[in-house]
């Protein structure tokens, strides 16, 4: 298969990804990645390949597609491609729950000599590192991680990064019991979204809606929080986006039982066990895992550096300096967007 039938089969095969016939997408790349001579239209297929595996929740396969397309990018003794290719390694681990493997390969990418990492592609491994530390909750080095993704996404005008930060940032204050900010980041990806999205997937439209969903009702704002979840599910359903749709039944159920339904409450119970027994046998290393997590969770502990008491164990409002250390709001440190904007001096001032 030369260059230009390969051209053409990838692009037969997007249009039939954003038609919703993901199997037949599917089927049409496996068969370009197995006939195709062309490097470079093979590095290209196997992009859609990982996207399309991840957008499925397929992250074995995901992975096994990015470690194929770091050798292609090898063999293309390109820079710019072995940049790519190592983000969609990152990518795959967080997705995979390595976290630590994660922050290695990110590391990896932004040091990588003459590629596009001070560019374009330099927000989005922010971004995954900056997933990666939540994942570990090691949360002053996450929002490092999504200030500079936010830099990055303001300086080069990209709309579509920053509204994936809004949504890391809505996670994260969700976790630390910000549940204001945890609502403000998401509804600021939303507004993105109407202004700036109408080419874009309607994942974005969805991921915002569910973020929104899980602030409403961390709030208590249960009616909002459904909608919003609804919302959420539909496009993931129509997309076949089914991490979205777990992530959305999850949130289901925390809205009944907040209701108090309950019966309906043990949606969560039974989403959890299925993602366990879908493990394919790697219990062991999920449970391996859950230990390692928990007992990060436990030598992390943050407190505000000002009155000491601890921070996330109540909803309260938060403050983030542009040094990333997190105070209680009740000491006046008041920033334009929320994620910090008082001067460096003013940090040191108060730490003094």
């Amino acid at each position: 298969m030369g260059q230009d039938q390969t051209k053409q089969q990838i692009e037969k095969g997007l249009q039939l990804y954003q038609s919703n016939q993901t199997e037949k997408a599917l089927q049409v790349w496996m068969k370009v990645l197995e006939k195709s001579s062309d490097l470079m239209g093979r590095f290209r297929v196997l992009g859609c390949l990982v996207t399309a595996h991840s957008e499925m929740g397929r992250y074995k396969e995901m992975l096994k597609f990015a470690v194929v397309q770091i050798d292609t990018a090898r063999e293309l003794e390109d820079a710019d491609f072995l940049l790519e290719s190592y983000l969609n390694l990152a990518r795959s681990n967080e997705k995979l729950c390595e976290f630590h493997k994660t922050i290695s390969y990110c590391k990896t990418c932004l040091g990588l000599p003459g590629t596009r990492a001070g560019a374009q592609l330099g927000g989005q491994v922010s971004l995954s590192m900056g997933n990666a530390f939540l994942g570990l909750s090691v949360f002053q080095k996450a929002l490092e991680s999504f200030e500079k993704a936010l830099r990055y996404a303001h300086n080069n005008d990209d709309a579509m990064l920053e509204c994936r930060v809004c949504c890391s940032l809505g996670s994260f204050y969700a976790q630390v019991k910000d549940y204001e900010k945890a609502l403000f980041f998401p509804c600021k990806a939303a507004e993105l979204v109407n202004d700036y999205g109408k080419g874009w997937s309607l994942k974005y439209r969805a991921m915002s809606q569910y973020h929104m969903a899980v602030a409403y009702r961390l709030l208590g704002h249960l009616g909002s929080a459904m909608e919003c979840c609804e919302e959420s599910m539909k496009i993931a359903l129509q997309h076949g986006d089914r991490p979205l749709q777990a992530l959305c039944l999850l949130c289901f159920a925390d809205i009944h039982r907040s209701r108090g339904d309950l019966e309906l409450s043990q949606l969560k119970l039974h989403c959890l066990s299925e993602s366990i027994y879908r493990s394919k046998g790697l219990q062991r290393e999920l449970r391996a895992h859950v230990v390692r997590f928990h007992e990060c969770v436990e030598e992390t502990e943050l407190y505000c550096g000002l009155c000491g008491e601890s921070i996330g164990e109540k909803n309260s409002r938060l403050q983030a300096l542009p040094c990333s250390h997190i105070f209680h709001l009740r000491w006046g440190l008041l920033g334009g967007w929320g994620v910090g904007r008082v001067s460096a001096g003013h940090c040191r001032a108060q730490l003094a």
